[in-house]
């Protein structure tokens, strides 16, 4: 009778005998080996220098436009600081806006007979329903 706990018997010890095998199959052997893996460290070694380089490029140009980027913020907010502040103060835009949106109402009731419900706007129209009329009486 085989025993239980013999490892061969085991299907992963198999599949590791396996692949320990065709490792051993495929693994280069002689100095020519040794040179390929001696020039991918250095390939890779390479990359690694020339990314840190240009990360490093990177950083220093993102600091270098910070002062001209943070003064352009500043102008920007100032920019809509004045524009709060003329809007507040009852300035030009303010009235502008106001009139062409009374001119664009009193058009859009022009026009037709019927007048249309602005809900955004808040206009609208109270219309007497019959069943109104006769649930008062």
């Amino acid at each position: 009778m085989p025993d239980s706990r013999d490892p061969r018997q085991n299907p992963a010890w198999r599949a590791a005998q396996q692949w320990q095998e065709r490792a051993r199959q495929t693994r280069p052997g002689g100095p020519l080996g040794g040179l390929k893996l001696l020039f991918t460290w250095l390939l890779f070694g390479v990359m690694m220098i020339v990314a840190m380089v240009l990360g490093l490029f990177f950083l220093l140009v993102g600091w270098a436009m910070m002062p001209f980027l943070r003064h352009r913020m500043k102008k920007r907010m100032e920019q809509m600081r004045a524009d709060q502040a003329e809007d507040v103060g009852g300035g030009t835009h303010y009235r502008e806006t106001v009139y062409r949106e009374t001119r664009y109402r009193e058009s859009r009731r022009g026009q037709g007979g019927a007048h249309e419900q602005q809900v955004l706007e808040g206009d609208y129209e109270v219309r007497d329903d019959e069943r109104a009329e006769r649930s008062r009486d």
